[in-house]
């Protein structure tokens, strides 16, 4: 796990998310106690429980920005997943338990990445040898013991060669003849059954499924990939990739639970309300630490860190369960979007759409310039109207953009290469009557 520092965090975060500086330190400071709870004895680190916090805020302020990007900074397993997806068992829905099955299949996908990386070089290798092996059938050859020595040297000088043409890139349209090995799945033979079935009696079931072998005509460049796979497959130890996904999961993971203001019931006991309560009792469990059974072995969850996340307009979160309160003490609440945060939105990020647009477009051999006053108009558009019709913070500016740039979009390969300069008129001029009208700002904006 990553040591950052929770300043670190915060200045990370900054780099794509404006504002919400409440909600960055809180997940910072979250996830820098992991760290310090490694540093403790055993016995002491098993009693420290995670500190879970629910964001609260309008949509489109940065919540789920928050959460994603924490993750890719520590390097741990994330999972998003929205709260009324899940009701509890005897209601139509998803068994809340999935949520940690499905965060387990995506740590064994990162961890294998990772290790597929460490042993990259050998397996290029042995790659070169079969696709040489494939451009090269030893048809001709007859048996190797029958060939004299003239013959050897002069096919040995013909792999040296092709060798060099491959790595030079010269053969990669060349269609060859491979193997390829794909192994069935339970659901692929059960059907929905197979969904359903208990997680110990589908892995058991897994493996008594054949391996189906099947030849495939690929160009160089595509047998590269699947051949790259299988050499690295045998270059890594399955179990080991296991081990350390579980570990990861059971230490590092992060279940982001969107939504969750959804599941609040009100104090009426039938209908749609008992079905809410239920996902949160179902929910309980798995954040406050239980084992869940999985196709690669039980998971403990007691120190996966949970961010719930929601709008809370008709709702607050002490309308959850008083038991689902207690294992989220951190509450935070992210705040409505500004005017000259829209403008910081669209200057600042790494990834501001600003700079996402002068990217693509100059892919046509189109210069985008845009002016000071052409960000503030989009940003007074965008925030004047989220404030007459449906507040969906952030987002509105790609609406915005991608209307601003229809038609230059649309005409970029018939004008390349030209410099476009986007100014406050050509903004109005796009959007202006369109943000006037409120009924039509409705539909289009």
């Amino acid at each position: 796990m990553q040591s950052m520092t929770p300043r670190q965090i915060v200045a990370e975060l900054d780099k794509y998310i404006i504002g919400q500086g409440d909600a960055k330190r809180a997940v910072a400071v979250a996830v820098r106690n992991r760290w310090r709870r490694q540093q403790l004895p055993e016995q002491m680190r098993q009693d420290i429980w995670p500190k879970n916090i629910i964001m609260s805020g309008p949509t489109g302020v940065g919540k789920t920005e928050i959460a994603r990007r924490l993750a890719n900074l520590t390097g741990a397993p994330f999972i998003k997943v929205e709260a009324t997806k899940y009701t509890e068992v005897g209601y139509h829905g998803r068994d809340v338990e999935s949520i940690i099955r499905d965060l387990v299949d995506l740590a064994i996908g990162l961890v294998r990445g990772e290790m597929i990386e460490q042993v990259k070089e050998p397996a290029e290798k042995q790659v070169e040898q079969r696709l040489l092996d494939y451009l090269l059938p030893s048809a001709d050859m007859q048996s190797i013991g029958t060939i004299d020595d003239e013959a050897a040297e002069k096919r040995k000088r013909t792999r040296e060669k092709m060798l060099e043409q491959l790595r030079a890139g010269e053969l990669e349209d060349r269609s060859i003849e491979i193997a390829v090995e794909e192994r069935g799945n339970v659901v692929g033979v059960l059907g929905q059954a197979g969904m359903e079935m208990d997680i110990e009696f589908q892995t058991m079931f897994e493996k008594m499924l054949p391996t189906r072998r099947e030849t495939r005509r690929l160009t160089v460049a595509e047998a590269r990939k699947v051949l790259l796979q299988q050499e690295a497959d045998k270059l890594i130890d399955r179990n080991k990739i296991t081990d350390e996904a579980i570990k990861r999961v059971e230490q590092g993971g992060i279940v982001f639970l969107d939504e969750i203001d959804k599941v609040t019931a009100a104090d009426s006991k039938h209908g749609a309300d008992v079905s809410r309560q239920g996902v949160q009792r179902d929910l309980l469990p798995i954040v406050e630490g239980s084992t869940v059974i999985t196709k690669h072995g039980p998971v403990k969850t007691d120190h996966i860190l949970f961010i719930a996340a929601g709008a809370f307009h008709t709702s607050k979160p002490s309308d959850l369960m008083p038991e689902l309160q207690g294992r989220f003490p951190i509450r935070v609440e992210l705040s409505d979007l500004t005017r000259a945060d829209f403008v910081r939105i669209l200057k600042e990020p790494e990834n501001a759409l600003t700079k996402q647009t002068i990217a693509l477009l100059g892919t046509e051999g189109i210069t985008v310039k845009f002016t000071a006053d052409a960000i503030e108009t989009m940003a007074q558009l965008a925030y004047d109207v989220n404030r007459r019709t449906q507040n969906i913070g952030a987002r509105r500016l790609y609406t915005i953009i991608e209307r601003v740039f229809e038609q230059l979009s649309f005409e970029a390969p018939d004008i390349s290469p030209a410099k476009v300069r986007i100014d406050a008129a050509y903004v109005q001029e796009k959007l202006g009557d369109i943000a006037k009208d409120e009924d039509l700002s409705k539909f289009i904006l």
